[in-house]
C-alpha cells in the first residue's frame, strides 16, 4: 500500500456527496454566516450612530406605548420589549425602546422633558400640573 491508496479521511468522504448536496450545503452555511454578519454590522452600525448623535432634551408628551412580545414557545421563557411614543410641541412623534422600569413609571398623557441619543432612550423627566403644555 503506498501513500496514494491511503484514505484521505474528511476529503474522502466529500468525493462520496452528490455535487446537488455539496451546492445545497454551501448556500445554507453561506446564508447563515451571511445572517449573523448582517445582524452583527446592522447592530454596530446603529450603535456608531447613536454614539455620533447628539443628545438632545425636548418638551412633549407621552402619547402612546405598546410591548412586543416574542420567544416563549415550549421550554424557552417569553421575553418583551417596551416601547413609548412621544409627540412633540412641533407635533412629530418618536417611539424609543426604553427599559421595564421606564415603562411602568410613565404613563400616557403624562408631560415633561424627554432625553434622547439618536434612537436611545436616556431619560424623562416629568413636568408638574402647573407647568403642563395646553
Amino acid at each position: 500500500m503506498n501513500n496514494f491508496d491511503a484514505p484521505n479521511g474528511f476529503l474522502d468522504f466529500l468525493s462520496e456527496i452528490p455535487l446537488f448536496f455539496k451546492i445545497f450545503g454551501g448556500l445554507v452555511f453561506t446564508l447563515v454566516v451571511g445572517g449573523f454578519l448582517f445582524v452583527i454590522i446592522r447592530g454596530l452600525k446603529i450603535w456608531l450612530s447613536n454614539n455620533a448623535s447628539e443628545i438632545i432634551t425636548q418638551k412633549c408628551k407621552v402619547v402612546d406605548k405598546r410591548t412586543e412580545v416574542w420567544g416563549g414557545s415550549g421550554d424557552s421563557s417569553a421575553n418583551t420589549n417596551y416601547y413609548i411614543t412621544f409627540e412633540f410641541e412641533d407635533h412629530t412623534r418618536k417611539e424609543l425602546y426604553v427599559s421595564a422600569k421606564h415603562f411602568g413609571l410613565i404613563v400616557i398623557g403624562d408631560q415633561g422633558e424627554l432625553t434622547y441619543q439618536g434612537t436611545r432612550f436616556k431619560e424623562f423627566s416629568r413636568l408638574a400640573d402647573s407647568l403642563r403644555l395646553k
